[in-house]
């Protein structure tokens, strides 16, 4: 079987494909095209050797859906809600970003005030009809959004998650009255209480629906004509694939594919390793995202955001992402201190090395004075770059007012980088209850492996993972997914006996519910697999903590020791005589696919890659000093070397600092023990 993955990145599209039968990799690197993805697809895998008729498996991770939502390229929306709430959408929470900026303001509503209309209906906490639907002014809504050419709707009601029934029959009427409209209902997309997030999630759904649909139409249709007629698999934010079918409705799901296609493929790389766990280091031009896998699991959320105050509530990777990759800027605030990021050069210009009108310092222009990158091997010696430019913007920018050499002003950036990196690492670690020295460090990205090592070092992580390919590893990820599916539902009751059979019941509703959708997609019963999770809190607490259920549930008391167990964990105390609250519930179905065994490497020696030496600065000699440089692609099983040493390919770099000691294994990653 032919399997190939695909990252569609903001500037790059990566391609890799794997031939299980020659156990044979083949790796494609191709400038994106945003205005229409299919086309940087396309050129990827036809750069390839394997023509794509002969691909079996597809699986693609896109940033489509993200961009879309930064960008605002979107349908103009309309709001069907409850007479009386439809300033719930631009109210949000009250909060903001930075609480204390008076001068802040959050982004505005995806949708105007005057496209969000209210109808009168109300049902009320338990279910019960209060006020029937005035079907006429639904009719009216409807005819009012045709005129105004608004063809995707969103419908949200109050307290429609525990009864669905004026939602849906809102949805057949603007289904008669504006045939050509489509029409999200939030107690299908997030039958979940809180009104403001379930309507958010569901309005941004909507509005990526027509967005999602047409990039899918297309790529399925150019992957058609030239031969491929599988199913065209995306990624979505939970840590699994969809079909083109039922990504089409759950829209908002593919956003934050990019970065969760990462944090798949380092949990993948950190067992292989023998490493259960682990934390993913994606660093690449624009930012650095960071992901936590514990006990072999990836760690999870039900709440994040592209644009602050405006959540979504699907499952996704808990990620955090910081403005700290090559393209950042170094930049002096107007209190003398030297900041690194978050403002970025990104690929156009790009950093001033890079010669493309780049005129401000960035990482990448410190690591290239440090002697760490070659800008001469740039992209395989594509790229026109030098040192002379990125030397003129530090001492100018940097060294010259804050009163330093250049080497010492190189230096500080990267230290300050570093550090911005660590906080990353440690908002995922030890601020929810995590000991970094109970993990590896998987680096990947163009510069995560570059900075991987100083980074373990000032977080006393003992290990630094770096796969084979590390510039395409979310790429990589997309080969390693399921068919996945999610469905939660608000429960609220006290964690008693006497709620067991109510639970059982739920569960066997959404797991029937799941078992349709996966067979729907040609998922065979015995491929599927159903994880549970409950969420609970002590009774009188508003934040719930998620953890995880056997069924059929053999004791509610093993499931609230387990919250206990994570309370202490995560809030560094737990109270087991306090009454435990059930807050909700959460199922997840895969249909599981095969995951692709990767070929092992022939044994070598260090000798055997050595290019080398050149001078490198080093802060822990504080000074240049000669740095044994490696090939990458020359480096076999077995070899092990001691730095300060450098390891280059086509799109990365790997530092090694000084007394630090790396050894590659028998599938060619980089393990460095710092």
């Amino acid at each position: 079987m032919i399997r190939t993955g695909v990252d569609i990145g903001g500037t790059f599209t990566d391609v890799i494909i794997f031939d299980e039968a020659l156990e044979d990799i083949e790796i494609t690197k191709t400038p994106s095209t945003p205005d229409n993805p299919a086309v940087g697809v396309i050129n990827g895998l036809e750069k390839a050797a394997t023509p794509i008729e002969d691909i079996d498996f597809f699986s693609h991770g896109s940033t489509v859906g993200t961009n879309a939502l930064i960008e605002r390229e979107l349908p103009r929306i309309g709001l069907i809600t409850t007479e009386g709430f439809r300033d719930v959408h631009e109210i949000r929470d009250s909060t903001k970003d930075e609480l204390w900026d008076a001068y802040e303001d959050v982004a505005d509503p995806y949708v105007k005030r005057r496209d969000r209309l209210g109808v009168p209906e109300r049902i009320d906490a338990n279910g019960d009809v209060v006020e029937p639907l005035d079907e006429d002014a639904v009719r009216e809504v409807a005819r009012i959004f045709e005129k105004r050419g608004i063809d995707t709707i969103a419908v949200s009601l109050i307290n429609a998650y525990v009864n669905g029934e004026h939602e849906q029959r809102i949805a057949d009427i603007v289904a008669e009255e504006h045939p050509d409209a489509f029409v999200c209902t939030s107690h299908e997309i997030l039958p979940e209480m809180f009104e403001h997030e379930r309507s958010s999630t569901t309005i941004i759904n909507a509005a990526l629906v027509p967005v999602v649909r047409e990039y899918l139409t297309d790529l399925s249709a150019q992957l058609d004509e030239r031969g491929y007629h599988g199913d065209v698999l995306a990624m979505h934010s939970g840590g699994g694939v969809m079909t083109t079918e039922a990504i089409a409705y759950y829209a908002a799901r593919i956003a934050n594919s990019g970065p969760t296609a990462g944090a798949i493929a380092s949990q993948y790389i950190a067992d292989q390793c023998g490493f259960e766990n682990a934390i993913g280091f994606d660093m690449g031009g624009t930012s650095a995202d960071i992901s936590l896998t514990h006990d072999g699991d990836i760690e999870m959320t039900d709440q994040w955001s592209v644009e602050y105050g405006y959540p979504i509530m699907f499952p996704s990777t808990d990620i955090e992402t910081i403005g700290a990759g090559g393209g950042s800027i170094a930049w002096i605030d107007d209190g003398g201190s030297l900041r690194v990021g978050p403002r970025s050069q990104g690929a156009d210009p790009g950093p001033a090395c890079y010669q493309r009108g780049g005129d401000e310092p960035t990482i990448t222009d410190a690591n290239v004075v440090l002697g760490w990158v070659d800008p001469t091997a740039f992209l395989g010696g594509d790229m026109d770059a030098t040192a002379d430019r990125a030397r003129e913007v530090i001492e100018r920018d940097i060294a010259d007012p804050m009163g330093m050499d250049l080497i010492e002003a190189t230096s500080a950036v990267e230290q300050i980088a570093v550090a911005n990196m660590c906080n990353a690492v440690r908002l995922v670690s030890t601020s929810k209850g995590y000991d970094p020295r109970d993990f590896a460090l998987v680096a990947f990205g163009g510069a995560g492996p570059m900075h991987a090592a100083h980074v373990a070092q000032q977080m006393s992580i003992p290990k630094v993972i770096v796969p084979p390919y590390p510039g395409i590893n979310s790429a990589l990820g997309c080969l390693l997914v399921d068919v996945e599916h999610d469905l939660s539902r608000t429960f609220i009751a006290d964690a008693t006996a006497d709620v067991v059979t109510e639970m059982e019941d739920a569960f066997g509703e959404m797991e029937s519910e799941i078992h349709e959708r996966l067979a729907a997609e040609g998922v065979e019963d015995d491929e599927m697999r159903m994880d549970h999770t409950v969420k609970m809190r002590y009774k009188g607490q508003f934040r719930s903590l998620e953890v995880p259920c056997s069924r059929p549930i053999d004791s509610i008391e093993t499931v609230r020791e387990r919250f206990h167990r994570s309370h202490e964990r995560t809030y560094a105390y737990s109270d087991e005589e306090q009454p435990v609250e059930l807050y909700g519930l959460h199922v997840t179905g895969r249909g599981v696919v095969t995951k692709p065994s990767f070929p092992q490497i022939a044994a070598g020696t260090a000798e055997d890659a050595h290019r080398g030496t050149r001078e490198a600065y080093f802060e822990e000699a504080g000074e240049y000093v000669e740095t044994d440089v490696y090939d990458r692609d020359a480096l076999g099983a077995g070899a092990t070397f001691t730095g300060p040493a450098i390891v280059e390919q086509m799109d990365s770099t790997v530092v090694v600092p000084p007394q630090v000691t790396a050894e590659v294994d028998e599938t060619g990653n980089i393990i460095i023990t710092v």
